[in-house]
């Protein structure tokens, strides 16, 4: 795609920038480079730099016109893997566009609340009724109906491969008359309301599924968004809906571009190309107006996994001495640069109600002598700052008393020797609640003695009888008390040492108002996201 810069003043003597620009890597040693056909510039080379490394925005802004300023651009981190299917994670864009709905939506402390349904009951175990919203239209403007629920549900639990949400749950589905659906499992499941509220299971109108199984978000949801264009993975167009169920968005529309160079992201927010970015790096942010900048704490805990099973580490005195030489503070300081929450439990300050029901821990091992006892500690390069963190653990765990070796590869081809339990210690950034908004399932895969995902080999009967108990509760106090009760029994075995929690970046223009900083990463604009009116005039 060719890029032009063009420069001319309007009617009322106020310069327009038209600027269309992709892709970025042709900005790589400080030369403009053409595609096509030379580049004209009207504009300072100075001004049009941070321009070109803003990503692929087509922009035409005029400073004097306000239909422009009605409608938003993003920069989202990642373009689209599947199209835009919501069977995929390209359904949290259709979610943070507010284009995509599902039956339920999740409050802070992740309990179920009503959304396209109103209501729901469990009618026993295994069975739920849930009661269809009236006077919902699509964007192609049919009807919603109970059909449409069940279509669009059965769809998702016969997908190959089915929904992350939908893993290890058999599910069926069917309508209730016009305005409810009845949902069956084969097993008891508590989390039914908590699993439709996932992205993935957003309901569309029949339209969207084709004969050859594919599936077409395009003028198919039911947000006060509707999405108009898919750019292949350059962008994507929205519009508002204006017979939307709810209150009516006050943006006229989204402009979403995908914008995977980090530096690219953060010079959007900073020449004003983009409204709303995600994901800033922590690099960048000192270049940017600190009242741009919003952190964002997330799901997700930087945690030290010690092998339970085999090696130094299956000494519960060793673990002890390993946990007693981690010093937090300097993790967060030195590798995130302060942009990061020490940990105190597996579960940080994204879940909001969890430090609520913590509790210090009773007679924790002591820590042992290591007198040199030589381990290795493993971590992966896929997210940068796994191998600072390792280079300072090194250094602690060795000031402790440990001799260290270092195993560092890509997660691809460190993942089955981290399984298989062929490190002493292992550094691993985890999301902590899965799509469902509960942490039990990451809690159950990581420490019972089944576990797909158990990395510490740890295998305690009481970690096991508190997993258990804990799946068992319904949402709500009783359950947030259970998991709070696993967290501690895992604690107390040290097979995983939590250090750290994890902030995402989310960059704002000063013309922005309303766009939501959701830790689940499930909402980014909403009907309520505007312009400020302050910053337009």
């Amino acid at each position: 795609m060719p890029w032009s810069t063009d420069s001319k003043p309007n009617a009322s003597g106020a310069f327009r920038a038209q600027v269309t620009i992709c892709p970025i890597t042709h900005v790589l040693t400080g030369r403009f480079t053409m595609l096509h056909r030379p580049l004209r510039l009207s504009l300072p080379v100075a001004l049009v730099a941070p321009l070109l490394l803003a990503g692929c925005f087509d922009e035409q802004r005029d400073t004097a016109s306000s239909e422009m300023g009605e409608r938003l651009s993003v920069a989202m981190l990642q373009p689209p893997r599947s199209g835009l299917t919501p069977l995929s994670d390209d359904a949290f864009k259709l979610s943070r566009w507010s284009a995509a709905e599902t039956l339920i939506r999740l409050d802070a402390n992740s309990d179920p609340q009503p959304f396209l349904a109103t209501g729901w009951e469990q009618l026993d175990a295994r069975t739920w009724r849930f009661v269809v919203r009236e006077g919902v239209t699509f964007h192609d403007g049919t009807t919603l109906t109970a059909s449409d629920v069940v279509n669009s549900l059965t769809a998702a639990t016969q997908a190959i491969p089915k929904p992350r949400i939908l893993d290890g749950v058999s599910m069926t589905i069917e309508a209730d008359g016009d305005d409810a659906v009845i949902v069956r499992t084969e097993k008891d499941d508590p989390l039914i309301p908590n699993r439709l509220s996932s992205p993935q299971l957003a309901i569309l109108a029949a339209s969207a599924y084709g004969d050859d199984g594919r599936i077409n978000p395009v003028e198919a949801g039911t947000g006060p968004f509707v999405l108009k264009e898919i750019n292949g993975v350059t962008s994507a167009r929205l519009d508002r809906f204006d017979d939307y169920w709810g209150e009516p968005a006050a943006a006229a529309g989204i402009d979403a571009d995908y914008v995977s160079d980090g530096t690219a992201r953060a010079a959007a927010l900073r020449t004003g190309a983009a409204d709303v970015v995600e994901a800033v790096p922590v690099s960048q942010v000192a270049l940017l107006d600190p009242a741009l900048i919003h952190e964002v704490p997330m799901p997700r805990t930087n945690t030290l996994y010690l092998n339970t099973a085999k090696g130094p580490m299956a000494d519960p005195s060793i673990r002890a001495a390993a946990r007693e030489a981690i010093d937090r503070a300097a993790l967060v300081n030195t590798v995130y640069e302060g942009r990061a929450d020490t940990a105190e439990g597996l579960l940080g300050p994204a879940l909001a109600w969890a430090s609520d029901y913590r509790a210090p821990l009773e007679a924790p091992t002591a820590p042992g002598a290591p007198d040199g006892a030589e381990i290795t500690l493993a971590t992966f390069t896929d997210r940068a700052e796994l191998p600072e963190v390792a280079v300072l653990l090194e250094q602690q765990l060795t000031r402790a008393g440990f001799r260290v070796n270092q195993e560092v590869r890509e997660y691809a081809h460190i993942e089955a020797d981290a399984l298989a339990g062929e490190f002493d210690a292992f550094i691993l950034s985890r999301a902590t609640v899965l799509d469902s908004g509960d942490p039990v399932a990451y809690m159950f895969s990581d420490f019972a003695c089944a576990g797909s995902f158990n990395i510490a080999q740890l295998c305690d009967p009481a970690v096991d009888e508190a997993l258990a108990y804990a799946a068992e509760q319904p949402t709500g106090e009783g359950r947030r008390q259970a998991i709070m009760a696993a967290e501690a029994a895992i604690l107390r075995t040290d097979a995983a040492v939590p250090m750290l929690h994890e902030r995402v970046i989310q960059g704002e223009s000063a013309r922005i108002a309303g766009a939501e900083r959701d830790p689940r990463e499930r909402m980014l604009i909403t009907e309520k996201t505007a312009i400020n009116a302050e910053s337009e005039s």
